[in-house]
């Protein structure tokens, strides 16, 4: 009862924030006036804010700005032994500083290492969690520019990254960290540049910071980035999670921004319901997910399980198993990795589920930005399935889904695959995969998972795997760059094509795309893509483990 009276007061709790925040992001990302701040930020980078950019330069700029981030963190951390505040701590060794500034920059945040025998303060502050901010804006933005791309009657112009990410940032992001770091020091999570803290449940990853205001990165992990905190243990420590009431405003925070951003959504194109349709059909695969994962967790196979009522092992007391298995899915549902309990231990079942969630493509709701765009372009699939069941040239908010679309479309929803299976199919084959602690199906379900992981830039892990060797952190470094930024250029590609269409008016043929039909469809395209693409992997791991 107490687990799903804490998913109740979640859901009451999203519903009454959805309209209010959601409003407030949709004016920072349509408005025209510039603060005095953004005007100064502006003028110190060269900016023209009144300039518009095409899907094209748009993408450019997103790849330029990440790729100057990726060798500036590189940098900074082969330096940092030369910096201030590096605590004496030697240059992080060049693979493990690739896999870093690679995973930061693509809002993973991974954890390759221990963050505090390894991190000095200025690389955490000034490197590490200034990306946890702007890497979750890169997200936000382009999901914007496909809402744009939806709203548009025609003109190629698609706004300005560069007011975008500053806008985002500085409007959403920060405010809301600096709100919610009160809350957590109100609730125990201690202040100071001693300790590890996770900071990635804002805006999506899974990297624990050693270095700066631990109550305040906190809260920036709440907003969807994570980490490995006190003693690697993240959000199961007392420190960085002390109370109940602390783990639910961090799930809380997990979903704020994915959950509230069909919202921005709905009134970018000018019917809420559009908005409404697509926040259930995330609903609905989020609810399925926590009770799935509660079930299996709750009711475990296994002699030890089944001896005490639950399967207790890896779990925080403090939350117990109903709340943990919640966390476990939310932070896996989303890009946030953030975790309170040891995903490697829980029974077979409840294990598969987080794994399941990534495979979704994090799109109930997703990550920062990224779980928008995922829902989006598998609406736009939806359309072009029922397109084809009747003989119609499929629509999407009366924009045409012609086969550049459905191609962009389907290239999006084929490159993780290739990068998860690839990568692992790659461990087994060049023998790193002998670096599992264990043997038969969970081995392989480990193996699986770092890839999965790393490919839909989560940041979690079962951590019975050793990662931080060469070839780990150069292939799972590969797998979350490509994971990252070849779905993003598909996606600003779609946009750009959606926008040069002028939308067709309603008839008796359209599909309404805003009706429970709808929305059941869209939920049943999700399982199935999912199904058909992962269930030999998902029968060789933890279904055979769950199963024997």
């Amino acid at each position: 009862m107490a687990g799903w009276l804490f998913v109740l007061t979640l859901a009451v709790a999203l519903a009454a924030v959805y309209r209010p925040f959601g409003d407030h992001m949709f004016r920072v990302v349509t408005g025209t006036r510039h603060n005095r701040i953004e005007r100064g930020v502006h003028r110190l980078v060269g900016v023209d804010a009144s300039a518009g950019q095409t899907w094209g330069v748009y993408a450019r700029s997103v790849l330029a700005f990440s790729a100057v981030s990726i060798l500036f963190l590189y940098a900074f951390l082969r330096l940092q032994d030369r910096l201030w505040l590096s605590l004496g701590l030697p240059a992080v060794p060049d693979h493990i500083a690739w896999n870093t500034a690679v995973s930061f920059v693509t809002n993973t945040n991974w954890q390759a290492y221990s963050g505090e025998s390894t991190m000095g303060h200025l690389v955490q502050m000034a490197g590490l969690a200034v990306q946890n901010f702007v890497s979750a804006s890169v997200g936000i933005a382009v999901a914007v520019v496909l809402m744009r791309g939806l709203a548009a009657r025609g003109e190629k112009a698609l706004g300005n990254f560069w007011v975008d990410l500053i806008r985002i940032t500085l409007r959403i992001l920060l405010p809301v960290s600096v709100l919610a770091a009160i809350v957590f020091m109100l609730g125990g999570v201690v202040q100071n540049l001693s300790g590890g803290v996770d900071v990635t449940t804002l805006t999506g990853g899974a990297q624990h910071i050693t270095g700066g205001p631990v109550a305040s990165q906190e809260a920036i992990k709440e907003l969807g980035t994570n980490g490995g905190g006190f003693y690697n243990a993240n959000s199961a420590h007392p420190f960085e999670n002390p109370t109940a009431w602390t783990n639910w405003l961090q799930v809380f925070l997990i979903l704020l921004i994915p959950f509230t951003l069909p919202r921005v959504f709905g009134r970018m194109v000018g019917q809420n319901r559009q908005g409404y349709a697509i926040a259930a059909v995330m609903a609905i695969l989020a609810l399925g997910s926590i009770a799935l994962t509660v079930g299996f967790e709750t009711h475990g196979a296994g002699t030890v399980p089944q001896a005490v009522g639950a399967a207790m092992e890896g779990k925080e007391v403090r939350f117990g198993v109903a709340n943990s298995a919640t966390f476990a899915a939310a932070t896996t549902l989303t890009s946030t990795g953030a975790v309170n309990s040891f995903h490697d231990s829980y029974t077979a079942l409840g294990g598969m589920m987080p794994l399941v969630n990534m495979m979704l493509g994090e799109v109930a709701p997703g990550g920062a930005g990224s779980g928008l765009y995922g829902m989006l372009i598998l609406a736009i699939i939806t359309v072009f399935v029922a397109g084809l069941m009747v003989g119609r040239t499929p629509e999407y908010l009366g924009k045409k889904i012609r086969a550049r679309e459905i191609k962009l479309a389907s290239l999006y929803f084929l490159v993780t695959p290739v990068i998860v299976l690839g990568g692992t199919a790659a461990a087994f084959a060049t023998g790193n995969a002998s670096t599992v602690l264990n043997v038969g199906p969970h081995g392989l379900s480990e193996v699986l998972y770092a890839f999965t992981s790393a490919g839909n830039n989560n940041g979690s892990a079962f951590a019975g795997i050793t990662v931080n060797t060469p070839w780990w952190d150069t292939a799972l470094g590969l797998a979350m760059l490509f994971g990252r930024f070849l779905p993003l250029i598909l996606v600003l590609a779609l946009a750009g094509s959606l926008a040069g269409q002028r939308p067709a008016p309603e008839n008796d043929g359209t599909l309404p795309t805003h009706r429970p039909l709808f929305v059941g469809m869209v939920a049943g395209v999700t399982v199935v893509l999912v199904a058909l693409t992962f269930l030999p992997a998902l029968a060789l791991g933890p279904l055979a483990e769950g199963l024997s």
